[in-house]
Order: structure tokens, then C-alpha cells, then sequence
């Protein structure tokens, strides 16, 4: 059988366009699956996504009154509110749907709680789109290329894990695609048309749709940069490689532009921080003041140099890292006879280069996290291309063959662990911090409703009230509480800001100081100490509820709560502190099995106050365990069915067998009565719980 012929796919030109891919169908289709993506995350991941972004826009919206948490870098003016008003416009935009279509309390709550992530999962797919389409600059449209970038791009764990979250990293990754897909590439190919004039470069076609592109990619860039500073790092290589291959016309348009059009970005950010801030401020400037000047980054954890190599590439493309890395090695390491001197081959060359600089520039920081790095994901999924097109597109076009059926089963491997991946990091681990808002929202609305109904308006404003005795920002908060009258409390995490080294070095937060010793935080941080407990909830009985006994002198921060959240792993600390209390558990949810963090380990309960909650909580648990023992019951007598089953065939073959003239003949048949006999007595032991006599197996 003659060998088959598949197309070679070229790692310097792109392939030949045979006809326009589906543009529209392509962006609708990835639409559609960020918006399913979006709504099939249900974990928590980083608290930014929730205190950098939604907590401010909470409060431009419905004010400071309202129960949002601005963290000590907005008190600070170190974060760009850029961000924040466009969740801020949407929070608006879903309010007055709400009222303007009478939606009821519960509805609207789900409204404002849906709205961002359909936004963000609009602007993930847009940064998908554009990472196909710049992939089609770089390998030809309908190319194998260009499709496998798409593939990996909706494959990757990382991207259904994390491109639908509202932290100002995924906004920033995908302005940042879209601005190199504007990038003029075309000035760093070496070229006579570098030589003209300004006048004469304008005068064409192709060099005025460059320059559009390029007066639409600038505004991106900054932007990208106002909302990350460490974003320069990509622009910067990127400008420094175009002007040393760019003639002095191209390089006073380059500058002229960036000042342009960067002045005119800034002055808009400017504005929207002294609206926000109420001050003129240059929040970059202090953003660089306070974690470097002062190191404070260095407070929320350190890392070790090679963490962006030994880490944060491995968590970013989980399966398809080799591939990348082959395409990264092969990229810069070609030589220039090779690569030919190619617009493609320019835009793949800058792009490696972009992929080394930026980890390397930002390992110098101690602190690191892989969602820094987040941007270059669309960049490593077109240069992991080639090595996974020149892998698997024999496999997957000619499957029929035997030799290549090891790579198809290689390739369904490691789809299949990518979606298990996905699956499991956004279903299941760390899902109890945001289950356990939606049940504090439901039992806000069921004693809302009990309230009203009995007519007792007076005692309604008041609500629920929650502490959460966990580590700091372990959950959302305003954007999933929702309810300005959920009176919530949580420990917090402020760094020591203008404290000297002597006083850093011994600083503990107010997380720390409770996890040091929690018999003492309580004792002297909660009103009433250990000593003076609420007998009933808030919503019942307000008097009840006020403590007394506290000395002139103290200060609590907090008051003891309808509802004490912790998690699992302080259960056994919390249960002697509080046995005199009238606390008891009333909801329990899973939240993780395994976490780098000691005290996020297990699951996350719930203790609250009231008697009722209590009591239906526990018929519900002793409901399962007894629905659990039934199963397991059943499963044992099914087993004891199917061995019983098992015995008779057995038995019957031993007769038939037994009566065969060769098993008469070898004496067979004896020996079979004698080890039946001794299965028998064995079988009467054990069911009357008595073992053998001479201690021998029988």
C-alpha cells in the first residue's frame, strides 16, 4: 500500500487562501460558548476579580451606603477606575431593567449577579476571535495553522477557567490581542518601502490601511497599559524592535502617535480617577510607590525566581505546553536562510521575543502570580501551531492508516484530560465560597418574606447578619450578597503601610492575629467576648440580640452574627470556644478537596442562631445518612445475590465435570468434596462470627 501524501504545512509562509473563512459565523459561535463558559463557572479564584473590579462599580452605582468593600488600594489611588465604570455601566444598565420591567427582589438579584459575566464573556470571546484572526495573518487563512490556534484557544483549561472572570487581567489580554492584530507589522520587514518619505507612504493604499490599523491599535495599547502598568513591557519590546527595522519616516509617525495617543488616553483616565476619587490623582504612579517604594507587594507573598518558567507557562497551557515550547525554540532559534524575511515570520519572531522579555522582566519582582503573565496566552497558542499541525494533521485527516492511529489516540488523551481539567476547576474545587452567597441571598429572601408577611415592616430593614471567620476576601461580597440590608462583617488583611522595617517584620493583619490564637480574638475582638452570646437572630428579636458586658474600656470590632461562616478545617478550634453559645450548624457545603492553603482546607459551614434553621438542617443530614445506609445496604445484598448466583453455576459445572469418566479416573472427584466440605464449615463459621478452631484457613 503506497504511503499517503499530506499537505506540508509551512512554518514561513502561510497556506494558499482557497476561500474566506466564516468570519461572522466563527465570532457568533465563540459568543455563544463564552456565554455558556461564563455560566458554568461556579468557583472562586483570585479576590480581585471581585474587589478590583465589581466592589467599586457597586459603589459608583448605588453609592457608598450600600455594603460595597473598597480594599486599601482604592482608599490609596492606586487602581485605575477605567475598569470599574465599565462594570459600573452595566450594574446600571441591569438596574434599570429591573425596575423598569417590576422584577422581583430575587430576580433582579440574579440580574445583577449574571450581568457581568455575561459582559466579560462577550469581551473573552472577542479576545478569542482576534487571536484566530491574527493567526490568520501569520499562517494564511483556512490554513492548518490558523484553525488549530482556534482549537487551542477553546481547548485550553486556563481560558474556560479563567477568560469569563471579571479581573482587570482578562480585560487587559484581550485588549492586548486585539491591538497586536492592529500592530503595523508590516515596518519591521525589511523592505525598499521603508525607504520613502512620509508624503509618498501616505499616498498608498497599503500604507494608509497600516496606519489606521496603527492609530486604532495605539488607543488599545494604552489602555491596556493604564489598567496594567506592567502591560509596557509588551509595547515597549514591540516598538523597540519595529524601530530598529523602521525607516525615520515610519519612526516620526511611531512617535508622534504614541504621544498622541497616549496623552489622549491618559487625560481620559484622568478624569475618570478624579470623578471616582473626588481628587486629581495618577494612580500608575502610586501604583509603583507603594509596591516597590514600599515593597508592600512583598506583604501578600513571595516567589521564587524561575516561577514563571517552573509555574506560570505549565498552568497557563497545562497539555499543550510542549507544543509552545518547541514553537518558542524553533521560532528564535531558525536561521534567517530559514525563516526568509517574511511578514509572517516577523510577526512570529516578535511574538517569541515578547514571550521571553515579559517573564523575564517581571521574575525580577518578588511577588508573582500566573494571571501577570495571562496576556501572552493568544501569542503561545499561534506558536504552539506549527508543532501541533506537523504532529497530529496526519492522525486527524488520514485516520484510516495504522501508523498514525497512536497520535489520534494521543490527541483524544489529551482532549479528554483539558475537559476534565476545565470540568473540575470550574465545577467543583473551591465552588463552596460562591454556594455559600447564594444561600445567605436565599435565606435573606425567605426571612424578608416570613417578615412581611407577618406585617412586622419595622423590623425588616434590619436583615440578616453574617461574620465570616475565614481568611480575608475568601469570598465575594456586595456583588453577590447583593442586599444592602445583609449586614456583613469579615475579617480583614490591610497591609503595614508607612511602617518602618522593625515594625513590617512583626506586623500581623487581622486574619493572622485570629489564626494565631482564635480563643483570644474572640475574647477581645467580638462584643461580648466569649462570655455574652446572642440567644436569637436579629430578624427575630432585635433586643434579644444586643449584648452586653463589655468594660468602658474595650472596643469590639464586630458583633456576634445570625450567621458564622467558617471553614471546615476550624470546626474542631470553634466547638469549645462556643459550646455555651446557642450556635449550631445549619448548612454545610463542599469547597475543596485539597488547597495551598491550610486554613481554606475542607468544607465551608454554616452555625447560625436560629432554632428552626437548626433543627430542619438536621433531619435534612440525618435524612442522608440514612438514604446513604439504604444504598449501602442494598449494594451489600445485591453482592450477596450475585456470589450466590455465582455458587450454584459453579456447583452445577463441578457436577457435570465430576461426572466425566477422566475426572472419576484422575480421583478429581474427592478432592472436590473435601475442599467443598471445608468451604461449607467455613462459610458456618463466619456467619456465626466464631473463627476456626485450630486457627487455619479451612
Amino acid at each position: 500500500m503506497p504511503t499517503p501524501k499530506f499537505p506540508r504545512v509551512s512554518r514561513t509562509s502561510p497556506a494558499p487562501r482557497t476561500s474566506p473563512a466564516p468570519t461572522q459565523n466563527i465570532l457568533l459561535f465563540l459568543i455563544a460558548f463564552r456565554l455558556i463558559n461564563a455560566f458554568a463557572v461556579r468557583t472562586f479564584f483570585q479576590p480581585d476579580e471581585y474587589f478590583q473590579s465589581l466592589e467599586p462599580a457597586w459603589q459608583i452605582v448605588f453609592g457608598q451606603g450600600q455594603g460595597a468593600w473598597i480594599t486599601w488600594e482604592w482608599r490609596h489611588q492606586l487602581r485605575s477606575s477605567l475598569h470599574p465604570f465599565f462594570f459600573a455601566a452595566l450594574y446600571k444598565t441591569a438596574d434599570f431593567l429591573a425596575s423598569t420591567l417590576s422584577f422581583s427582589p430575587a430576580t433582579r438579584a440574579e440580574l445583577l449577579v449574571a450581568a457581568p459575566k455575561t459582559a466579560q464573556a462577550v469581551v473573552a470571546a472577542i479576545g478569542d476571535f482576534y487571536t484566530w484572526k491574527l493567526a490568520v495573518r501569520v499562517y494564511g487563512n483556512d490554513s492548518p495553522g490558523s484553525w488549530t490556534t482556534l482549537v487551542a484557544t477553546v481547548l485550553n483549561p486556563w481560558q474556560w477557567f479563567c477568560s469569563t472572570r471579571t479581573l482587570s487581567n482578562c480585560f487587559e489580554t484581550t485588549i492586548t490581542i486585539v491591538a497586536l492584530e492592529l500592530w503595523p507589522w508590516q515596518w519591521s520587514v525589511g523592505s525598499t518601502a521603508g525607504k520613502k518619505t512620509g508624503n509618498q507612504m501616505r499616498g498608498t493604499d497599503r500604507n494608509r490601511s497600516v496606519i489606521i490599523g496603527f492609530l486604532k491599535c495605539l488607543p488599545l495599547a494604552a489602555l491596556a497599559c493604564i489598567l496594567r502598568p506592567t502591560n509596557i513591557l509588551v509595547w515597549a519590546t514591540l516598538a523597540g524592535l519595529a524601530w530598529l527595522r523602521t525607516s525615520w519616516a515610519q519612526r516620526k509617525i511611531l512617535i508622534f502617535e504614541v504621544i498622541l495617543c497616549g496623552s489622549a488616553i491618559l487625560a481620559v483616565s484622568t478624569v475618570a480617577d478624579h470623578h471616582f476619587y473626588e481628587i486629581w490623582t495618577f494612580p500608575p504612579l502610586r501604583f509603583l510607590y507603594f509596591n516597590i517604594a514600599q515593597s508592600l507587594a512583598v506583604f501578600y507573598g513571595s516567589n521564587d525566581w524561575h516561577y514563571y518558567i517552573s509555574q506560570g507557562y505549565p498552568l497557563l497551557l497545562t497539555t499543550l505546553l510542549p507544543a509552545a515550547l518547541i514553537g518558542l525554540y524553533t521560532t528564535l532559534t531558525a536561521r534567517k536562510s530559514t525563516l526568509g524575511d517574511s511578514l509572517q515570520t516577523t510577526i512570529r519572531v516578535q511574538l517569541a521575543t515578547v514571550c521571553i522579555v515579559m517573564p523575564f522582566a517581571l521574575s525580577l519582582i518578588s511577588h508573582k502570580e500566573v494571571r501577570f503573565i495571562y496576556p501572552l496566552l493568544p501569542c503561545l497558542h499561534i506558536l504552539a501551531a506549527p508543532p501541533l499541525v506537523q504532529f497530529f494533521y496526519p492522525a486527524v485527516h488520514s485516520p484510516a492508516y495504522a501508523r498514525y492511529s497512536p497520535r489520534m489516540l494521543i490527541l483524544i488523551f489529551l482532549v479528554l484530560v483539558n475537559v476534565v481539567i476545565a470540568m473540575y476547576t470550574t465545577l467543583y474545587h473551591a465552588s463552596g465560597a460562591i454556594n455559600v452567597l447564594s444561600y445567605l441571598r436565599q435565606q435573606h429572601q425567605a426571612h424578608s418574606a416570613s417578615i412581611t408577611k407577618r406585617g412586622t415592616n419595622s423590623t425588616s430593614e434590619t436583615g440578616i447578619s453574617v461574620g465570616f471567620l475565614m481568611p480575608c476576601h475568601s469570598t465575594p461580597w456586595r456583588s453577590h450578597l447583593v442586599y444592602p440590608t445583609i449586614n456583613a462583617w469579615a475579617l480583614s488583611c490591610e497591609p503595614p503601610i508607612d511602617l518602618n522595617a522593625t515594625q513590617k517584620a512583626v506586623y500581623r493583619d487581622e486574619a493572622d492575629q485570629f489564626y494565631d490564637d482564635p480563643g483570644q480574638f474572640l475574647h477581645h475582638n467580638m462584643a461580648g467576648g466569649l462570655r455574652h452570646f446572642p440567644r436569637r437572630p436579629s430578624y427575630i428579636s432585635p433586643a434579644h440580640h444586643s449584648v452586653s458586658g463589655n468594660a468602658p474600656d474595650e472596643a469590639p470590632h464586630h458583633d456576634w452574627p445570625d450567621y458564622l461562616i467558617f471553614f471546615a478545617q476550624l470546626e474542631p478550634t470553634l466547638h469549645p470556644l462556643l459550646r455555651s453559645s446557642h450556635y449550631d450548624e445549619c448548612w454545610r457545603t463542599f469547597n475543596s478537596h485539597w488547597h495551598d492553603d491550610r486554613r481554606r482546607r475542607g468544607d465551608i459551614v454554616v452555625w447560625c442562631l436560629d432554632t428552626v434553621e437548626q433543627g430542619a438542617w438536621r433531619s435534612s443530614a440525618q435524612h442522608q445518612v440514612q438514604q446513604s445506609r439504604d444504598e449501602q445496604f442494598d449494594r451489600i445484598v445485591e453482592s450477596f445475590k450475585q456470589e450466590g448466583r455465582k455458587q450454584k453455576q459453579q456447583s452445577w459445572m463441578g457436577f457435570h465435570a465430576s461426572s466425566t469418566p477422566w475426572y472419576r479416573f484422575l480421583g478429581l472427584g474427592n478432592v472436590r468434596r473435601r475442599l467443598s466440605s471445608r468451604h461449607l464449615q467455613r462459610n458456618r463459621y463466619i456467619g456465626l462470627g466464631v473463627p476456626p478452631l485450630d486457627g487455619r484457613a479451612l
